[in-house]
């Protein structure tokens, strides 16, 4: 009778243990849904930038072939001063290390001063001379760019890239100041002004790229970049002399070329996606 009893018990604890495991097993969460990892940046976005340029021009010549027939350049200087970079543009990032975009710059006036050393025969003395140069210069860009992202260290990512397209180059306000003095002394001196109209011209243009990119959040990316930009020749209109006596053709400044610094901010149009946490339910 005694081992009745202790079977009995044992089937009980066990029907007990049984029923509260499933209760266990009813509350218990359900697994969690898998989510797709959020893409750090990615889809369209809009840019713009500021900045300011360091310009330099190969050579300036004149296009009347007389002028240069027996010219010897004994040395040239040249330069631009400084000119403030204004851009807009719009691109698309296709994953974390590729994207492009195009861009509009205005590249405002900047003041050129030249100063070119000559000599020259002339019968049987020698002449020297010198041309003083000024100038003003504005441009027009439209670049088309691609870009590569070299990887992400504390939200900063540094980048290369290459633009080509296109550039308006414009010469405005342009004199050329000449002294030439022939030798033996006393053979003469001949001073001169010339010139010239307002000159534009459209030309192939590329640059290279180079930077820092801080990512502030998912939707906002600040930009540290360099660019080395081609932007092809620049004339003026046609020149003349003070008294209108001579002149009809036109100064080329051949090989102009900046390298910009320039400060820029990213905004990312499209949303990040945002995954809701799995709903748990008790009891």
């Amino acid at each position: 009778m005694r081992s009745v009893k202790i079977l009995i018990a044992a089937g009980a604890a066990s029907l007990l243990s049984s029923a509260a495991f499933a209760a266990d097993m009813a509350i218990a969460p359900p697994p969690m849904p898998y989510a797709a990892p959020v893409a750090d940046f990615g889809g369209w976005y809009l840019r713009g930038d500021i900045g300011f340029s360091n310009q330099s021009v190969k050579n300036i010549r004149n296009t009347n072939p007389a002028l240069y027939a027996n010219l010897l350049s004994l040395d040239e200087k040249t330069g631009f001063d400084t000119g403030g970079v204004f851009g807009l543009g719009a691109g698309y990032q296709f994953n974390n290390w590729l994207r492009v975009d195009v861009t509009g710059q205005y590249r405002g006036n900047t003041n050129f001063h030249g100063l070119d050393l000559t000599s020259f025969p002339n019968g049987g003395a020698t002449g020297f001379g010198s041309d003083v140069y000024n100038a003003s210069k504005s441009e027009w860009v439209f670049l088309a760019n691609a870009y590569v992202d070299l990887g992400t260290w504390w939200c900063v990512t540094p980048y290369i890239g290459a633009g080509v397209g296109t550039a308006r180059v414009s010469i405005a306000n342009f004199t050329d100041s000449g002294v030439a003095t022939l030798f033996p002394a006393g053979s003469g001196v001949g001073p001169s002004l010339v010139s010239a109209q307002t000159g534009s011209q459209w030309n192939f243009a590329w640059a290279l790229h180079a930077g820092l990119a801080y990512k502030v959040n998912p939707n906002m990316t600040v930009e540290l970049g360099y660019s080395y930009l081609n932007l092809g020749d620049g004339t003026t209109g046609v020149d003349a002399t003070f008294d209108r006596s001579a002149g009809g053709h036109v100064f080329t400044f051949k090989n102009i070329t900046s390298q910009d610094l320039m400060l820029g901010v990213r905004w990312n149009l499209d949303s990040p996606q945002v995954y809701a946490p799995p709903l748990i339910r008790k009891g």
